[in-house]
């Protein structure tokens, strides 16, 4: 007898059939390395191996498996605010991981249509957004794209600079969570943090309930320039 599981994975992977004949990028191979390892560190389990192959395939081809699959186990509800942000800043990295290798697509709308793109993700996110300027830094805006996320719309803009190193920041509301006294003062340690173990390095804060990630492959001191500068021109 067919499980949901076994449905969603037949339904991946005959909707990818010829991506699944491709090898996997280095950088996805990363991710599923990464993964595993903090899989072992924290014993958790997945929901097997078939559901696994499909979340892993869901990001590498972009479709973020439509905003239902969730990388924890552990019901929002149940999770406190440190865990929610932790696993903000995970999917953070993983978004930058599966659209870092990109060459023809790395972003959904170009720079050349910032207007547009800030108006459309202020939209969907509901929530006036604006875009840092890092050109000062040597990072160029190269767009940004609409992302799925467990409590509602995501977006994540990309700069890259001369070198051909990108950072992204990714933003969005966070899932809700217990609201005890141990948690709010879990949230409050959360306010502006580096995140080094997970899929790539990231500087992340929280402020009022709406989440912010800037990840990049960079020195912790370049990326922690960058999230300052972008953490005093979004307020």
């Amino acid at each position: 007898m067919k499980t949901a599981d076994d449905a969603l994975d037949a339904a991946l992977r005959g909707m990818y059939r010829e991506v699944l004949a491709e090898p996997v990028p280095p950088a996805l191979q990363d991710v599923a390395h990464r993964l595993d390892k903090l899989r072992r560190q924290k014993k958790q389990s997945w929901r097997g191996g078939a559901i696994a192959a499909g979340i892993l395939l869901a990001f590498g081809t972009g479709w973020f498996s439509n905003g239902q699959l969730s990388l924890h186990r552990q019901s929002p509800g149940l999770m406190t605010q440190g865990d929610v942000a932790h696993e903000f800043v995970r999917q953070a990295g993983f978004a930058y991981a599966v659209y870092l290798p990109e060459k023809r697509h790395p972003v959904e709308v170009a720079a050349s249509e910032q207007e547009h793109l800030v108006q459309w993700l202020s939209k969907r996110l509901g929530k006036p957004l604006k875009i840092p300027l890092l050109e000062a830094q040597g990072f160029a805006l190269m767009g940004g794209r609409l992302l799925p996320g467990e409590s509602g719309a995501r977006a994540q803009f990309m700069f890259q600079n001369q070198q051909g190193q990108r950072v992204t920041l990714y933003l969005g509301a966070l899932a809700k969570a217990t609201t005890d006294k141990a948690s709010a003062a879990q949230m409050a340690d959360t306010q502006f943090r580096f995140e080094s173990d997970g899929t790539v390095p990231s500087f992340y804060w929280v402020d009022q309930g709406f989440g912010y990630a800037l990840s990049g492959q960079v020195d912790k001191a370049t990326l922690m320039a960058l999230s300052t500068l972008v953490y005093h021109q979004i307020q």
